[in-house]
């Protein structure tokens, strides 16, 4: 290939995925549907701006070796064990009920020979793990019941996505008129035996001995050294490049190199791995869909449709998940994955399959796959906003508490071990089924009751009447403010610790008569900083005094805001006066302050000097 036409083709290749990547991402249809949609259209098929599309897929398949060594990395096994139920439990079922019915339905309705269904319907019991997580993200449901059954399913689909890749070219040699190759078996199991010892007593000293040379240039070398020379020792004995790379990365995954490795090769392997999946694109037949939309659609109706029922079941009674949770899943993992072009690419090249069925699956793959993120957003607007569980509230048995807690979340969990580790009786409230739950889980929930701490009701069964200090330490502002409210007006002179999420919630605080709330990050901010002006060479004392100088001009300025904190004008002019005032107090004197005037008290309250935090 000649300069001229490589940069033609390099620039086809950029200005497509400028193009349809951010459009495909704008409208939440993921990036991997953006690269496809980008090489069909360059293609030979379409614009035929591209059309040496084997040079294009030889390059881009090492986009996949470098994502199974991310993969490999990122497979501790300490990570393994803990997620151990969900990953071999729902994982396992999962892909081995998909891949029978799907392999089955592959040799009985396609007559699709034994190896190659076998091979087929592991491939389509894989789901889009890139389109999976980047949805859970962008909906911020990672975190859920489903959003973490998902991706224990998904972490196992990665892993049974290596064997399934192995499988291939030893099924495609126990296909041939020698029957089974045992002597290719016994030298791949050789060879990766081989690859985990050296690997174990050999790559670690080789990253330490490149770690003292302190250069960029050559760990990253070293990094691709590692993939390829593994990848490459793999392809040697006939086996899979992939599995090979995979195995690098799990020797590594307990190695104190594996992120340094895992931020050299991410800019690789991503833009690599755009290339494989353009290259996918514009070898696609999309010709297919317009000849035969009805068994297209078929298909990837049967796809969805078998997948999700199959799911459905697991997330209900393997995973306990309630009736929505559960179908939730089964509709963001019923399409193809990505991994499945791989294995589908390696049956085609070792004649297990024809170029027609390896098509016709590719293309209904793709449509599953572009179908989901649309099939998602219509699942939650069927559903609506998950209505929170609700119960009644708990009945409280308190004896005398000296302290009230409200808010069972960060903040008031810290202090309640702390008063409980000093004998001091308290009694939390916390409006959070789940958060409830949660605490139950781990024991010690006697005095953490379920419960609105801004209905009077609830305060006076925990005998709010009886407490010194009401500590209040709510997440959410809005209900902040709603319960400080209640307990000023119904106690008035009981004592209140408050949390504050900003500035303007400190000043709606001490609207209400609360002295010196607390702002929760501002403690470990100004630790941080002070351990930034250490790292940088200053003495501890000089950082100290520095800190505490900014903690007391703070402290002044939120005082004088405070009288003026609904006008948005004089917000402005007090901030950039203070900053002037704390520039010019720096440069004045450049020497640490005696201990007694760096802990003056700030006059903003007579008994606090506190109050900003």
């Amino acid at each position: 290939m000649d300069s001229h036409h490589f940069l033609q083709t390099a620039l086809v290749f950029l200005v497509a995925t400028v193009i349809a990547v951010p459009l495909t991402k704008r409208f939440k249809l993921g990036s991997v549907l953006g690269y496809l949609l980008a090489g069909i259209v360059i293609g030979p098929q379409e614009l035929g701006l591209v059309n040496d599309t084997a040079g294009v897929a030889t390059i881009s398949e090492f986009g996949i070796v470098l994502m199974l060594f991310v993969i490999g990395l990122e497979l501790s096994p300490q990570r393994l064990w803990v997620m151990r139920r969900s990953v071999f439990g729902t994982g396992v079922l999962q892909v081995l009920a998909t891949g029978i019915v799907m392999g089955a339905a592959a040799y009985y309705l396609f007559g699709l020979t034994v190896k190659a269904a076998s091979i087929v319907g592991g491939s389509l019991a894989l789901s889009s793990t890139a389109f999976g997580l980047q949805i859970l993200a962008e909906r911020k449901e990672a975190g859920s019941p489903y959003g973490r059954q998902a991706f224990a399913i998904l972490l196992f689909q990665d892993l049974a996505a290596i064997p399934l890749i192995a499988a291939v070219p030893l099924l495609a040699s126990a296909s041939t008129k020698h029957g089974f190759d045992l002597t290719a078996v016994t030298r791949m199991v050789g060879t990766i035996i081989a690859v985990m010892v050296g690997g174990r007593y050999l790559l670690r000293p080789v990253f330490r001995f490149v770690a003292k040379t302190d250069s960029l240039e050559v760990s990253t070398a070293t990094a691709l050294l590692v993939v390829m020379g593994t990848a490459w020792l793999m392809e040697l004995v006939g086996v899979s490049a992939t599995l090979g790379a995979f195995l690098a990365g799990v020797l590594l995954a307990d190695s104190e190199y594996r992120h340094d490795l895992e931020s050299h090769l991410e800019p690789f392997k991503g833009l690599l791995l755009g290339l494989f999946f353009i290259s996918v694109g514009m070898s696609m037949d999309v010709t297919l869909l317009l000849q035969q939309p009805l068994r297209v659609a078929t298909l990837v109706g049967y796809l969805m449709l078998m997948k999700g029922v199959l799911l459905w079941p697991l997330g209900r009674i393997v995973g306990a998940l309630d009736r929505r949770d559960a179908l939730r899943l089964a509709v963001l993992l019923a399409c193809g994955g990505e991994f499945a072009f791989v294995v589908l690419k390696l049956a085609r090249e070792q004649n297990l399959i024809s170029i027609e069925q390896q098509n016709l699956q590719v293309l209904v793959i793709t449509l599953s796959m572009a179908l989901t993120p649309l099939l998602v957003v219509l699942c939650a607007r069927a559903f609506g906003t998950k209505p929170k569980k609700t119960r009644e509230f708990d009945t409280i048995t308190a004896d005398s508490p000296r302290v009230i807690i409200a808010g069972y979340g960060r903040m008031g969990q810290i202090v309640a071990r702390v008063l409980r580790a000093q004998g001091i009786s308290f009694v939390a409230l916390d409006p959070s089924v789940e958060q409830i739950e949660m605490v139950q889980r781990f024991g010690g929930a006697s005095n953490i009751f379920y419960g609105d701490p801004a209905r009077p009701e609830m305060l006076r069964a925990a005998k709010i009447d009886q407490a010194e200090v009401f500590v209040l330490a709510t997440d959410d502002p809005e209900a902040s403010l709603r319960t400080a409210r209640v307990v000023r007006r119904l106690y008035p002179k009981l004592k209140i610790v408050a949390r504050a999420r900003n500035r303007q919630h400190v000043w709606r605080l001490m609207d209400l008569g609360v002295d010196g709330p607390i702002r929760e990050t501002l403690y470990s901010s100004l630790k941080m900083t002070r351990q930034t002006l250490e790292a940088l060479g200053m003495t501890p004392e000089l950082a100290a005094d520095r800190v505490e100088r900014f903690r007391r001009n703070d402290a002044e300025l939120l005082a004088r805001q405070y009288l003026v904190y609904d006008d948005d004008a004089r917000i402005v002019q007090t901030s950039r006066e203070a900053l002037k005032d704390l520039d010019q107090l720096f440069q004045a004197d450049a020497e640490p302050e005696p201990a007694r005037e760096r802990n003056r008290p700030t006059g903003v309250t007579p008994d606090d000097k506190d109050v900003t935090r």
